[in-house]
């Protein structure tokens, strides 16, 4: 009986809670219901026109192609990140982590993904620095022309393609774009350079991957061998491995590991 009156009032409290929540929101509604609407001033809104007609002088055909290479550039975006940056390695190895380890989802792929482009913010910030210093600034502030803002933006990023490419890739690549033998860095061509360093991203990916899969490889092996010496062959394995190369990965700090490893990568 207690409870039946105990439960009788809690349901009594919340009908009032809900009716006076209900009356202050439609309460405003029914005074003001009535009384006539202010008049609000008319705010002019901006029309945009876009329309697609003939060129009348080459200035406007410059303009069009100008229009045309800039949203060609930024629907390549991506690509570029891709290719031209740490990124490639970066996300390559993290995934080579959540597969030694055996998880299948965790850490989800965007966390990965996401964790990747910080790193590659991080790692690229002095190319950024020094495009934005020699290129960006000088540009804007009428300075240097567009060739030459161009030419002091691809530099510093070849420099960075140059040091963390291999030369046995790199040789790869002139010696099937049919390209002569170049004297100097300067006379390799960009369209050459960037498959040369994704190549040699993936191969010092893959390496640091073989490292990275050593320890567990040897848990695994260290668990099987011990199900079966007890007779449990219809055991696998893996289950029982997993949750020691996690306490592993999570005791030796290997997150930290992994990113330190990373970052210096590219020192």
């Amino acid at each position: 009986m207690k409870n039946e009156i105990t439960l009788v009032g809690r349901m009594y409290r919340f009908g009032a809670l809900l009716m006076m929540l209900l009356t202050a929101l439609l309460l405003p509604d029914v005074l003001f219901a009535a009384s006539p609407a202010p008049e609000l001033p008319e705010i002019p809104i901006p029309a945009i026109n876009m329309a697609i007609g003939s060129a009348g002088t080459p200035q406007d055909v410059v303009q069009t192609l100008q229009i045309v290479a800039l949203i060609t550039v930024l629907s390549m975006a991506p690509a570029i990140l891709l290719m031209v940056t740490s990124f490639t390695r970066i996300l390559v190895v993290m995934g080579f982590v959540r597969s030694a380890i055996g998880l299948q989802q965790a850490p989800p792929n965007q966390v990965l993904t996401s964790l990747a482009l910080f790193l590659t913010i991080f790692t690229m910030t002095p190319v950024w620095t020094q495009i934005y210093d020699q290129a960006l600034v000088p540009y804007t502030q009428g300075e240097i022309q567009t060739p030459a803002a161009w030419e002091r933006t691809v530099q510093p990023v070849r420099d960075f393609m140059f040091k963390q490419t291999r030369e046995r890739e790199l040789s790869l690549m002139v010696r099937l774009s049919g390209d002569p033998q170049p004297a100097n860095q300067s006379e390799v061509r960009t369209m050459t350079l960037v498959p040369a360093y994704v190549l040699s991203e993936l191969k010092t990916a893959f390496q640091m991957g073989v490292v990275i899969y050593i320890p567990f490889i040897v848990i695994d092996m260290i668990v099987a061998s011990i199900l079966m010496s007890m007779g449990m062959m219809m055991l696998p394995p893996s289950m029982i491995s997993l949750p020691f190369k996690i306490l592993l990965f999570v005791m030796a700090d290997g997150w930290s590991l992994v990113i330190a490893s990373l970052v210096t990568s590219f020192n």
